[in-house]
């Protein structure tokens, strides 16, 4: 990972471990709270996200400020947040767990997957939920919110560091969703997680052949040296097994 870009090889690795694999690698880190509560996909078997963080901060809504006028300028935080997420984003939206208004449509939904981006996350909830299933971009909310945004939701920062299903997420930290939920990786740990997240789930491949031949968790998961021995040598005779 340099330049703030993530490398094809740490997205394919974060990707194939998931978001629960890889708060374990964080635990070991002593990083507890890396996955956000109450935060699930839109849609069942949607493609598994990985991407570094860009940040929308809302707070309530106050009706001399919060317009139909106001919310369709060019200056409008929310609609910027969406205009200006990279390719390679996800835009994290910090709606403090909100449900009455809604954090995203369809229409920027649509846009941000037009620009390249790599999913959307919020602690809030979405409208047009089957039409946002339909642009085949990641998503990952509380539920769904039909009141339009600024009934409820006023938003108030970018890029700047925020709270999302009681996780802090800043800028550039790289976010990991899939079915169990989404976890929050410290942009600098992102490269050796990757690669440890990668390895866990190498072992347990060795780990699940031999449960399913009845051996015990005992001595085998967790991993132990003697364990890992005789998964080194696995490896070494081409893994046997594994179709």
């Amino acid at each position: 990972m340099t330049g703030g870009e993530l490398t094809r090889t740490v997205r394919e690795q974060l990707a194939g471990a998931g978001s629960a694999t890889v708060a374990n690698m964080l635990l070991r880190r002593g990083l507890r709270n890396v996955i956000m509560a109450g935060v699930v996909p839109l849609a069942a078997g949607q493609p598994v996200m990985v991407g570094f963080a860009r940040t929308l901060r809302f707070i309530p809504a106050r009706e001399d400020l919060d317009t139909l006028t106001n919310y369709g300028s060019s200056e409008n935080l929310h609609r910027r947040a969406i205009e200006e997420c990279p390719a390679g984003g996800v835009l994290v939206i910090d709606a403090f767990g909100s449900t009455a208004a809604a954090s995203m449509g369809d229409m920027m939904a649509a846009r941000l997957r037009h620009r390249g981006a790599a999913g959307v996350v919020s602690d809030g909830g979405y409208r047009d939920t089957g039409a946002i299933r339909e642009t085949g971009l990641p998503c990952f909310h509380r539920g769904n919110a039909p009141k339009a945004t600024p009934i409820a939701l006023h938003p108030v920062a970018l890029e700047e560091p925020v709270g999302c299903g009681g996780v802090a997420v800043y800028p550039g930290d790289v976010l990991v969703g899939d079915e169990d939920g989404v976890a929050v990786v410290p942009r600098l740990l992102a490269g050796e997680i990757a690669a440890e997240a990668a390895d866990a789930v190498a072992y347990e491949e060795f780990a699940a052949l031999e449960i399913g031949r009845g051996r015990s968790l005992f001595g085998l998961f967790p991993a132990t040296p003697e364990s890992r021995k005789e998964y080194d040598a696995w490896v070494a005779e081409g893994r046997p097994g594994l179709e």
